[in-house]
C-alpha cells in the first residue's frame, strides 16, 4: 500500500464546516494514517479557519476520491502532495 501522499486541507468557518468534513475524515478513516490540525488560538483568540495536514494510504484513485470529496465542500480546499 502506498502511504507516502499528503493532503492538505485549508478550512474556513471551521465550526460550520466541522460536521461534513468529519463525516468525509471517517468515511476514509482507514486511509488516514496521520491528521494533524492547526488554527490559531490564544486566551482572547480563537479562529475559526485552519489547517489539516494528513498522510493518507492507499492505491492513488481512492486518494484522488478523498481530494475530490473534500474540495466539494463549501469552505474546504484540498491538495495532495504524491511522494510515493
Amino acid at each position: 500500500m502506498n502511504c507516502y501522499y499528503i493532503i492538505g486541507l485549508r478550512v474556513d468557518h471551521r465550526r460550520s464546516n466541522a460536521l461534513n468534513l468529519q463525516k468525509a475524515l471517517t468515511e476514509f478513516g482507514c486511509n488516514i494514517r496521520l491528521r494533524v490540525g492547526l488554527h490559531e488560538t490564544s486566551e482572547e483568540f480563537c479562529s475559526d479557519d485552519g489547517v489539516i495536514m494528513l498522510q493518507a494510504c492507499g492505491d492513488r484513485a481512492t486518494i484522488d476520491r478523498m481530494v475530490e470529496s473534500f474540495n466539494a465542500m463549501e469552505g474546504v480546499s484540498a491538495k495532495m502532495m504524491d511522494l510515493n
